[in-house]
Order: structure tokens, then C-alpha cells, then sequence
């Protein structure tokens, strides 16, 4: 059950190698799955509502000189990095997600680490090496060294953590060159990471040095099967572009996960996402992503399985890779499923309290009706709404329920809603709105999309510090009430100290610790995560244990180490207790930070 808690504004609170030798190949043709370096290893390896609250944030002023360097892709602006920017702390609780949310600018070549103490990652004279490398590979036009791409693949306002201005940054347009990519950075033992769309907010950007695989120009559409209701595609095609593209050919079919908007399928796999639509139609770790091409650690590429929808044939390799975050391979190619384009329509209720909510919500999913979205929206974010100006409606300042229903007919809609109306008023709801027409559904589920950005208004130049938990919904008013409670009594005001910053990590520290002890131990586990939809990354590595167990963590660990040997692809990400080292420098000499 997926209930999105959003509000923010009462608890506004302003605050202020040394190996060099190049490795060999071997099995690395395409489609090679039973041979091969990495599979050999394999074998033998493996007999809500939001509390906000204001921090400031001061980076060191990095001057961006132009540069005649070559770009390729959708030139972006980059950050704003040269000023005091509050961040805004938001917490999105529900029962499937709650939101909290600096990073800090480095030098081109600070120290590489790696993430097994027994290897080393590559000099920056190896880096160097191999930035020409790509250029004798690739066209011109994908291979970038110039600051300004540096910098904005290095850092995002959704991500806290802190960042790195990149080494090279390059635009593969084909599973071929990804390979190329590949090899080039095992050879010189380089970090590499895919970078998707650049929404994460969970440390999923690197802080090391590296050369990151930005995958929008492999953005196409390959293969639509109406008829099987799938689709092929690039990994770098947004799932919004693709929903359009769809409608565009008058194909009754979409694929209903829907992270945010500038969510590429690549990166929406690669972190297991989800979006509003879970409570229909679940999350990217259920059936929808049939199957993937994938680029190995060893430039081998695999597809995971074939593309027919029914199949027990060994293991589902393609959940493999499913939320493991670009740390076992890069995916180049997706079969995904589609679903029926249905009817849809929305209603908004009010209630007394947040407990009152999720009573309500727990009575009407039993109910079976068509339910497709249900979002909690609390108090103080519609108090944010009224206050953001952007709607048309003023809105009674109470936590509220934002329904989607979806049913075969229109017919079938009024039927729901007048059922679960009823349902509402048992529960204490109020004000119950249902839109009159498909415009009005789009300017109602308009508020509740644009409440995030209500809260942001409410401070000058604010980001986001986003975080998110999962829990049962029927836990889901004590976990809002305690971090409510929580995050008044830490009192964070004014200064800019790192004493100030250190209360906010804490407060987001005892919200998942939190959520995770909330119903019975680990040997009577129930749904509980210390991250509902933004993947794990840096800032939720250090709960994988708890909350998964010590013994799938280092089965993890070996499937990891089993494929990717060097432990250069995305390294420091996922696995928790990682143990960071430095790169030799010219010297040969080890280092620690």
C-alpha cells in the first residue's frame, strides 16, 4: 500500500594501479552468457508529510573558466554553487515514502579510492592516459572534459551528499560503445558510473573521480509489440517522453511507473523506483522491466533473459540487476511491459487527523475498488499550498487524502467514488471533491504534484534535502507523529554551524531507525524499509544490515566482488562498510583520506 505523505510549513524552521599493466579480454562477445571471465568467477565465487526545516549552506567559490573542450548531450545550467543557499530539510513520510533533503565542489583530480582494501583505483596519470584513450575511440563529440559538464554531472540540488566535479564525462550512443568505454576504464583501473536522469537524492552521485557514462543519447525507442503489450528501448528515453510517444501513435497502452518526470528507464531500474502509481501497480523491482542488455565489468555483454513474459528458466538475472545501482554492469537496452491506458478521475477529502486518514485508507483498499493513487497530504503542506499561489482552489488547511481512481468506464468511476465517499465520512472526512471533468482531475492532482515545490516557496532560494521510509500504513501516524515531535524538539535555528548540520543528519538518522524498529524484530520482519523508492546510494548504505540481515548483505558482497573484480563500477555505493583508500599517486604511494 502506497500512501505519499507530503507537507512542510509550520516546522519551517530557518537555520540558517599502481597496476597500469592493460588486462586482457577474453569471452567478451556480445550475447556471451555460459563463458567467459565474469561468469567463471561467478562459479567459483558462488559454489509523507513533510517537515521542513531550513539549513545555509556555504560552498567554495570554483570559478568555471570556458572552455573549447567538446560537449555532446543536453547542455544543462549548471548549480548555483557560488552562494548561501538555504537547503530546505523536507520529510515526505508514508507508507511508502517520506522525503528529507550539499554538496561541496572538489578539484579535478583529488584522491581516487576504491572500495577493496586489497586493490588500488588508477593515477591521474592513468586517468589522463585514458581520457585520450577515449578520444581515439570515440567521436569527438562524446567525450567531454569541460568544466561547466564536469561540474553539473558532479553535484544536483536534490543530493545533500557531498559531490565531485567528474573526470570526463561521455555520450555513448550504442551498446558498442559502452563496451569500448568499459574496457578502456577496467584497463586503467578508472571508476565509471551511468548517470541517468540526475534526480536521485541519496548520495547517488559519485565522490570519487571518475569517467561517467551520461546515457542520454541513447534515448530511442527500438521495438513496441502492441500486440505482446512491451516495448524496447534505450536506457536513456524518460518514461514520461515515452508514455507521450505512445499516445502519439495512438497505442492504448503506458507504463505506469512514474518516479519523477525527468526519471530516465535506466536509472528507474537501476534504483528499483517507484512513484504514485505503486498502490496499482507496484514498483520497478515487480514485473515490469522483462529484460536487459547489460554491459559487465569485463566488457562481456549479457541480455538477461528472453523477451516472452512466462518463463522458469534458471535464475530472473534481470532483478539482478535491478536495484543494484550501476555497481555490477551498465544496461544499454530494456524490455519493459505495458499496461492498458484506463479512465481516470480524482477526489480530495479532508480529515481531523492523520490517524483518521489511514483508517480510512485501510478501509477502502480492503474494499478492492479501483484505487490507483492515494496520497497524504498533511496540514501544514496544504497551509504551504494556499501560501504557493499556484493553485485556484483555497484549501482547507487540514491533512487531506488525494485520491486516483481508475476503472474500465466512466461509468465505473462514479461507482467508486460514490463508494468510497461513503467510506470517507465513516472515518470523520470531510469536504469530499470529486473533479466534474478530466480538467479538473488535472488541476487537483496538480496540487498535490506541486506541493513539494509549496514548500520550497515558503524559504528564498530553498532546496530540497530529500529522504524517504516505508512502512506498514498502519504504523504510518505514529512514525509522523514521533518525527514531528522529533524535529521540534531538536530546535535547529539560525547559524550555519556544523553542529546545525549534524542535528539534521541525526534527525534523519533516528526517522530511519525508526521506521525500521517499528513492528517486531528482524526474525518476524514485515514491510519496513529505510527507503521506500530513491534507492540506497551513500546516505541509507550504512541501514542495509539491519534491515536486511548480515547474511544476504554478504551474499551481496560476493556477487558483487564475483563481478566486478576491480571494484570500479560505482564504487562506494550500496554495499555498506565499505573501506575507502586512495589511489597510488605517481610515487606508488598508498594513501588514506
Amino acid at each position: 500500500m502506497d500512501i505519499t505523505a507530503s507537507s512542510d510549513s509550520k516546522l519551517l524552521l530557518q537555520c540558517k594501479c599502481p597496476y597500469r599493466k592493460k588486462l586482457e579480454f577474453e569471452g567478451s562477445e556480445p550475447g556471451l552468457m555460459t563463458k567467459g571471465p565474469v561468469i567463471d568467477r561467478l562459479t567459483r565465487g558462488l559454489s509523507a508529510p513533510g517537515f521542513c526545516f531550513a539549513t545555509n549552506h556555504e560552498d567554495e567559490d570554483h570559478t568555471m573558466r570556458p572552455s573549447s573542450t567538446s560537449h555532446a548531450g543536453p547542455r544543462r545550467p549548471p548549480n548555483n554553487l557560488h552562494s548561501s543557499v538555504p537547503k530546505l530539510l523536507s520529510v515526505a513520510l508514508a507508507s511508502t515514502f517520506l522525503g528529507f533533503g550539499l554538496a561541496k565542489p572538489s578539484s579535478l583530480f583529488p584522491d581516487a579510492t576504491n572500495t577493496d582494501r586489497n586493490t588500488t583505483f588508477g593515477s591521474p596519470e592513468d586517468i589522463k592516459t585514458a581520457i585520450h584513450e577515449l578520444r581515439t575511440v570515440l567521436a569527438e563529440a562524446q567525450v567531454s572534459t569541460d568544466p561547466g559538464d564536469l561540474q553539473v554531472h558532479g553535484f544536483s540540488s536534490n543530493d545533500h551528499h557531498q559531490g565531485i566535479a567528474h573526470s570526463v564525462i561521455v555520450y555513448p550512443e550504442s551498446t558498442e560503445d559502452v563496451v569500448k568505454i568499459v574496457k578502456i576504464a577496467t584497463t586503467y583501473r578508472i571508476p565509471i558510473t551511468a548517470y541517468s536522469g540526475g534526480d536521485e537524492s541519496r548520495g547517488s552521485l559519485s565522490r570519487r573521480i571518475l569517467i561517467c557514462v551520461d546515457m542520454s543519447n541513447m534515448d530511442k525507442i527500438l521495438a513496441i509489440h502492441e500486440a505482446d503489450s512491451d516495448l524496447v528501448c534505450q536506457p536513456g528515453i524518460r518514461w514520461v517522453e515515452m508514455n507521450e510517444t505512445l499516445k502519439e501513435k495512438g497505442i492504448p497502452l503506458f507504463f505506469p511507473i512514474d518516479p519523477a518526470p525527468g526519471a530516465m528507464i535506466g536509472g528507474m531500474m537501476s534504483t528499483g523506483c517507484s512513484g504514485t502509481n505503486a498502490v496499482r501497480y507496484g514498483t520497478a523491482k515487480g514485473e515490469w522491466f522483462l529484460n536487459a542488455t547489460i554491459v559487465l565489468p569485463s566488457g562481456e555483454v549479457i541480455k538477461t533473459r528472453r523477451r516472452s513474459r512466462k518463463s522458469s528458466a534458471g535464475f530472473d538475472t534481470t532483478k539482478l540487476f535491478i536495484g543494484a545501482e550501476g555497481t555490477l554492469g551498465i544496461i544499454t537496452e530494456v524490455t519493459i511491459r505495458l499496461t492498458p491506458v484506463l479512465p481516470t478521475t480524482v477526489a480530495v477529502v479532508q480529515f481531523p487527523n492523520v490517524q483518521k486518514a489511514t483508517e480510512a485508507v485501510v478501509d477502502v483498499m480492503n474494499t478492492g475498488v479501483g484505487i490507483q493513487c492515494v496520497e497524504l497530504v498533511d496540514d501544514m503542506f496544504m497551509s504551504a499550498t494556499n501560501k504557493h499561489g499556484m493553485s485556484k482552489r483555497k484549501w482547507p488547511e487540514k491533512d487531506s487524502l488525494f485520491f486516483k481512481f481508475q476503472g474500465p468506464t466512466p461509468a465505473s468511476l462514479k461507482e467508486t467514488a460514490a463508494i468510497v465517499r461513503k467510506i470517507m465520512e465513516k472515518h470523520g472526512g470531510t469536504g469530499f471533491q470529486l473533479a466534474r471533468n478530466d480538467e479538473e482531475a488535472t488541476e487537483l492532482w496538480a496540487d498535490r504534484k506541486n506541493a513539494h515545490y509549496a514548500g520550497l516557496a515558503l524559504i528564498q532560494d530553498a532546496q530540497a534535502w530529500p529522504t524517504d521510509v516505508c512502512v506498514p500504513v498502519s504504523k504510518l501516524p505514529e512514525l509522523i507523529y514521533d518525527t514531528k515531535r522529533d524535529i521540534a524538539n531538536v530546535g535547529l535555528i539560525s547559524t550555519i554551524t556544523e553542529e546545525e548540520k549534524q542535528k539534521a543528519k541525526d534527525v534523519v538518522r533516528r526517522m530511519v531507525k525508526r521506521a525500521i524498529s517499528l513492528d517486531g524484530t528482524y526474525s518476524n520482519p514485515v514491510v519496513i524499509t529505510c527507503t521506500g523508492e530513491h534507492g540506497v546510494g551513500i546516505g541509507k548504505k550504512e541501514y542495509l544490515v539491519e534491515e536486511l540481515g548480515e547474511g544476504t548483505v554478504k551474499l551481496m558482497k560476493t556477487i558483487k566482488k564475483a563481478i566486478d573484480l576491480l571494484g570500479i563500477f560505482n564504487p562506494g555505493k550500496l554495499y555498506p562498510d565499505d573501506t575507502d583508500h586512495t589511489a597510488k599517486d605517481n610515487k606508488g604511494g598508498d594513501g588514506h583520506r
